[in-house]
């Protein structure tokens, strides 16, 4: 039995489904192995910010159902800078030092961050500027974050995105339609290339491959012409106009989204070649529900590795998935690597190679 420490852990950014089977995970090794204390971070560095600190004492016992439960248990937010935090008035603010003491004030010896690149990059820079031991584990439905294979939540993310395509196959071909489905992914086409394969699409348009409509129309006719009344069709949330135009929404407190590009290639198509079409936005569905084996199995790795970096004392690392196995690079690494869909890569290769149409 090692040092006793007490260690915390929050997530950070958008929610997914294999976040509580991380904290699941980390409780587990941390107690059961080395006998540590753990800490669960509420509202991500939110928690640290507030006074006094907001947290929750986890055990083995309160975390062992969290397995098949997707979100997090912990809450989380994607909104709020610490280095330029909004104020009630309107300013922005540093609060950094904030939570830099909010670490200190929990006795926290060290801290496992679950986050994304943005995400991660706050968390390192609070890290560095605080003195704090920091380990992260990645996670994003978009699967963008460099030099890891996986990141927690894509792959149920793909497994929902893929049964929608069953499920839309059925009803495309019941009326003779094409169907288009919009998924997430921010400005990497992982999702859309990889359910748009794994669930029989047609035509898949991704940020990645720049893509014309008259190219789809030509598929659709294509397919008719074969005697194939319908066509299924999967597009990234980023891809843009067929003029370069980014499709995004603005809410009221001027915020920029993706989303309609799935309504604006409807129309296009449905001009062009008279096809009946229907748009499916998959949204935050994506997001919910219960966590893949695959992503469980991920999540109970990279639990398990990050609190084996904080008994060997190696901080600012994040642990990566490569090549069937867990490894750990240091988080600027990680960071520094933005990981879009390769054009020439094997899932773009087998796509054409199955006579998928990219648009191009």
């Amino acid at each position: 039995m090692g040092e006793r420490k007490r260690i915390g852990i929050l997530t950070s950014g958008g929610d997914c489904a294999g976040l509580n089977a991380v904290i699941r995970a980390v409780v587990y090794r941390a107690t059961g192995t080395y006998g540590w204390e753990v800490l669960g971070i509420r509202q991500a560095t939110q928690g640290l910010m507030n006074r006094p600190p907001q947290f929750i004492p986890l055990e083995i016992e309160k975390v062992d159902p969290l397995l098949t439960a997707g979100g997090t248990i912990l809450g989380t937010t994607n909104k709020g800078d610490p280095f330029a935090f909004p104020m009630p008035d309107g300013t922005l603010c540093d609060r950094s030092e904030e939570i830099i003491a909010g670490y200190h004030q929990l006795g926290l010896e060290a801290m496992i961050g679950i986050g994304g690149d943005g995400s991660m990059a706050i968390l390192r820079r609070l890290a560095q500027q605080g003195d704090l031991n920091l380990v992260a584990i990645p996670k994003t439905i978009d699967n963008d974050v460099g030099v890891t294979e996986h990141s927690i939540g894509f792959d149920t993310a793909v497994n929902i995105a893929t049964e929608a395509l069953d499920r839309l196959h059925f009803t495309a071909a019941s009326h003779s339609r094409v169907i288009i489905l919009e998924v997430m992914g921010r400005d990497a086409g992982h999702i859309a290339i990889s359910s748009g394969i794994a669930g029989g699409a047609d035509v898949i348009l991704i940020p990645e491959i720049p893509y014309t409509i008259d190219s789809v129309c030509r598929k659709i006719q294509q397919r008719q012409e074969q005697g194939k009344n319908y066509s299924l069709m999967i597009v990234s949330e980023a891809v843009r106009t067929e003029t370069g135009e980014s499709v995004v929404s603005t809410n009221r407190l001027g915020q920029c989204r993706y989303g309609g590009i799935g309504q604006y290639l409807a129309d296009e198509i449905c001009s062009r070649s008279g096809a009946e079409t229907r748009v499916t936005v998959l949204g935050h569905i994506q997001r919910g529900g219960t966590p893949s084996p695959l992503e469980r199995l991920i999540a109970a790795a990279f639990g398990v590795a990050a609190v084996d970096l904080i008994a060997e004392e190696k901080y600012d690392q994040m642990v990566t998935w490569q090549k069937r196995q867990v490894v750990s690079v240091p988080i600027t690494e990680a960071i520094a690597q933005y990981r879009a869909v390769d054009s020439n890569g094997t899932l773009v290769k087998t796509a054409r190679g199955l006579g998928i149409c990219l648009g191009d």
